[in-house]
């Protein structure tokens, strides 16, 4: 199949490509730095474009079989306005302009990035798809998202909205960034470390991407989330103990929120999230337990 992608270059992107490609499939890649950590095959090709912005990165997308939308500015940043605003251009108008190049009964799929934090904080409260969204900043991000994404289905798109959880992965993603930290032994968990962490192992997402793309009936909102669910302090003793250190020094609430301002606050929000869309429909989680995952990331 043809599929184009959007945000390619990044962590999940990569791994994503790497795979599509090894499956026979061409893939066009569309990164803001027109560069990919892939080995040139003469089935990749590789787009430097700014996809919040009109151009020719839109022309011919009724020609692909599959459009993958993973563009998004990283939450890992103080939040100014200017921030915010790049965060939200990035997600919403890269979907708007997917959406507004397709014609109508364009008859391809878009599978659309959206993530966990569409939930909000929600607590003790176990979520699958069905659940209300939030109101916090983030959660209106999601919120524009999908329903930017779900206007291609007006077009004759099938769409899959997917709500990923925090990526773990070998050589990216949030573990390469909590390593350094845990290895000189300053790990530790986020404010009380109670809020539920939602989490998916990179080759379990880029497993779900696949049977999306292969289910002809799938569509609507997909939880990309691990079947177990952990809580944030559970998380950091468990990184801290398979790599051999403690995790003793956690870090305040007040200190969180000092620091960081308002993505402070979102990190100490917690989403009890359930992948019921892709369990229901025989999914198959290869990491379903946080042990599993970290066994396989960083046990060499």
């Amino acid at each position: 199949m043809k599929i184009f992608m959007t945000g390619g270059t990044g962590f999940v992107g990569t791994n994503l490509s790497r795979r599509l490609l090894q499956l026979g499939h061409e893939v066009t890649v569309v990164g803001s730095s027109g560069k990919a950590h892939l080995e040139k095959t003469s089935t990749l090709h590789i787009l430097k474009a700014d996809t919040a912005v009109p151009g020719k990165w839109q022309e011919n997308l009724a020609s692909f079989d599959v459009i993958i939308n993973l563009t998004g500015r990283t939450i890992f940043n103080y939040w100014t306005e200017s921030y915010k605003e790049k965060m939200y251009a990035s997600r919403v108008e890269t979907t708007r302009n997917i959406v507004n190049a397709l014609p109508d009964s364009a008859g391809t799929v878009l599978l659309s990035a959206s993530a966990a934090g569409y939930y909000g904080d929600k607590g003790e409260t176990a979520v699958d798809e069905s659940g209300e969204a939030g109101s916090d900043f983030l959660a209106d991000v999601c919120k524009s998202w999908e329903r930017e994404a779900m206007h291609a289905v007006k077009k004759g798109v099938r769409v899959a909205t997917m709500r990923f959880g925090v990526v773990l992965g070998k050589g990216g993603g949030a573990i390469e960034t909590m390593k350094t930290p845990f290895k000189l032994g300053l790990g530790g968990a986020i404010g009380d470390g109670r809020q539920w962490f939602p989490w998916i192992h990179v080759d379990d997402l880029v497993a779900a991407v696949l049977f999306l793309m292969d289910g002809s009936g799938l569509e609507g909102p997909f939880n990309f989330t691990a079947p177990e669910s952990v809580r944030q302090q559970e998380f950091a003793k468990k990184l801290a103990s398979f790599l051999h250190r403690p995790a003793i020094i956690p870090a305040p609430s007040f200190l969180v929120k000092t620091v960081a301002g308002e993505f402070g606050r979102s990190l100490l929000q917690g989403q009890k999230v359930v992948p019921k869309a892709l369990l229901d429909h025989g999914f198959v989680f290869r990491y379903p337990t946080l042990d599993e995952a970290l066994r396989e990331i960083l046990n060499d």
